[in-house]
């Protein structure tokens, strides 16, 4: 690679193409593998049943059959889904991609149809699952993962109305988030630049003029940004509409005490985990608009509008090229470990990541896992900014704990959303925190503040969108909303969080537009585990900190661990009480000792 060029991420060691015979031949064996699952469920009776088999040796065999074959399509469609993907989320005018991508959504649906009979039949089974998994190797492997589907297998209406379900989502509130991120990463807008030349720009990148130093500059992207956003509000207010609807259908029908129930059992969490979580965040608000307050001063303002929010801030502007990304972030995971260093050189060197922002790429970042070739990829949006040095080190974090279950069956892989942000947030900490230690004094305020603004984004912002989610499928129960109701309920969620911390009539009330996680239907409220994952990834940080390299192997081990069990006991196993005000609340004061510390500091 062409030294500081911005790569573009290479998938050409898992297919060579889409239209490549190796391509085809997988996607083939997809539906090969999907048709012996649907012939083996019939051959023995696998479905909802009144009592346990008597024979539980019999019962183990075919348990071990059918999570062979689960593996092994699991496998197949979790890497055809990330290399199509892959394509569609670099370009979403990719209409083959699309075409693709349509293809796998209808194979998602026959593997939940064949996927449900299998559940209802291990929560038939649990009365007996110690004696059945006993002589079977692959079910006692996974018997963890066992007791978690057969514990979902309650929140399931009958077989029937479930494939009916699934198939529904292919042409309903399943496919809204395709909507969503189509319209979204094709809109373009005029944008006049210091130098007076108008360009057509992507949104991605006038959002990235949120870290601009120019306050000017960082005004008129905010406006323009709003235009934008406003040109498109309806198909994508209807989008929502869709996906919660579906959602609180669904939630109802399964039995669900609601929407949130729903997404708590999902996260493997409990209703007293949340509110110790949520009360600990919200006593927080003071707090942070104490910093907010002391930025406006920093950048000369009597009050902060949203567009300054993310502005650089101190005498430094800290700005990286590529290679001196990919050169501190490797070097300051060799102070962890050389096994993490060893990890992130391959990454970068075998271009896992895609970080130059272009026409028709999704904005954000993301980590996905291929699991055929072993490897991960990362999306990003690369713009020289210290917040990007954060993103890709978080991102970065992902894919080492993807690394970390290497070997793992993919039933027993993976992790629910609040323990997924376990080791992107100790990869982010360990860079942040060194390069603040590293930094002369003039440039120590420029990285406190990146810190204060992805903390105050997972605490403050992430608190206004559960209240907005809470609200919408509230009232979406009752009826559709409009898109200006969306946009009142995003402002009243901002006015209880962000307060007077942030200028009121400068709120941003198309957040529910451009924020993905709204639109996917089987994953509804993904906001808190943000905050779960910053305050319980700071929590482990501190473990580490506290008991050095001895630490490390515990640290994988957790990592390789968070496919099966609840959170709370997993948790438990390294002495953390999730369920106790405490533990927030002293992840919370780390962030509160950084808020004092900026007030310290001269601009």
């Amino acid at each position: 690679m062409p030294e500081n060029k911005i790569p573009h991420w290479d998938l050409s060691n898992v297919y060579p193409g889409l239209d490549s015979k190796e391509f085809r031949a997988d996607f083939d064996r997809l539906k090969s593998n999907l048709d012996k699952l649907e012939d083996y469920e019939k051959k023995h009776g696998i479905g909802k049943l009144d009592s346990p088999p008597e024979d539980a040796a019999a019962t183990g065999k075919v348990l071990d059959g059918a999570l062979e074959l689960l593996n092994e399509t699991l496998l197949m469609r979790s890497t055809l889904n990330a290399y199509v993907y892959s394509f569609v989320a670099t370009d979403s005018r990719n209409t083959a991609a699309a075409r693709k991508q349509s293809e796998l959504d209808q194979l998602r649906v026959r593997f939940q149809k064949v996927f449900v009979p299998f559940e209802a039949w291990v929560g038939s089974l649990a009365p007996k699952l110690d004696e059945i998994v006993k002589d079977a190797p692959v079910a006692r492997e996974h018997k963890l993962s066992l007791i978690d589907i057969a514990d979902e297998s309650r929140f399931r209406m009958p077989i029937e109305m479930e494939a009916l379900a699934s198939e529904l989502t292919v042409s309903g509130g399943g496919v809204m988030d395709k909507l969503q991120e189509r319209v979204t990463s094709q809109l373009k807008m005029p944008f006049t630049g210091k130098d007076g030349k108008t360009e057509q720009l992507p949104m991605t990148v006038i959002r990235n003029m949120a870290n601009d130093s120019d306050p000017d500059t960082r005004k008129r992207a905010y406006e323009v940004e709003i235009r934008g956003w406003d040109s498109i509000r309806e198909p994508v207010a209807f989008a929502l509409n869709c996906v919660k609807g579906t959602a609180v259908t669904l939630a109802r029908r399964r039995g669900y005490e609601d929407v949130l129930h729903w997404s708590l059992e999902l996260n493997k969490m409990d209703r007293e985990t949340l509110d110790a979580l949520l009360g600990s965040m919200r006593d927080s608000f003071p707090t942070f608009r104490r910093y907010f307050k002391s930025k406006a001063e920093k950048l000369g303002k009597e009050k902060l509008a949203w567009w300054d929010m993310m502005a650089p801030v101190g005498k430094v502007e800290l700005k990286y090229t590529w290679d001196e990304l990919v050169s501190f972030v490797t070097e300051q995971f060799g102070t962890f470990s050389g096994e993490l260093a060893d990890f992130a050189g391959n990454a970068f060197e075998h271009n896992w990541i895609d970080a130059e922002p272009r026409d028709g790429k999704v904005g954000g970042g993301f980590c996905m896992r291929v699991p055929k070739v072993n490897e991960s990829r990362i999306l990003s949006n690369f713009d020289g900014s210290f917040d990007q040095l954060s993103t890709v080190s978080h991102e970065l974090g992902h894919a080492f704990h993807n690394y970390c279950q290497i070997g793992l069956p993919m039933i027993r892989a993976g992790s629910p959303m609040t323990l997924a942000e376990t080791a992107s947030i100790f990869c982010e900490t360990l860079v942040t925190n060194a390069a603040l230690d590293a930094a002369e004094p003039d440039a120590q305020l420029g990285i406190l503040e990146n810190q204060l603004i992805n903390g105050s984004q997972v605490i403050v912002d992430i608190y206004s969108r559960f209240l907005f989610e809470s609200e919408v499928v509230k009232r979406r129960a009752e009826a559709e909303l409009s898109a200006d109701e969306f946009c009142e309920i995003m402002r009243d969620a901002q006015k209880q969080t962000y307060g007077d911390g942030v200028h009121e009539a400068t709120y941003h009330q198309y957040m529910w537009l451009l924020k993905p996680h709204y639109y996917m239907h089987d994953y509804n409220f993904y906001n808190y585990p943000y905050a779960f994952g910053l305050l319980f990834g700071l929590g482990v940080y501190a473990i580490y900190k506290k008991e050095g390299d001895s630490f490390i192997p515990r640290y994988k081990e957790l990592l390789r661990s968070t496919g099966a069990g609840k959170a709370a006991d997993l948790a438990a196993e390294y002495g953390i009480d999730i369920r106790s005000r405490d533990f927030w609340d002293g992840s919370i004061q780390v962030l509160a000792k950084q808020v004092e510390r900026y007030e310290e500091l001269s601009a």
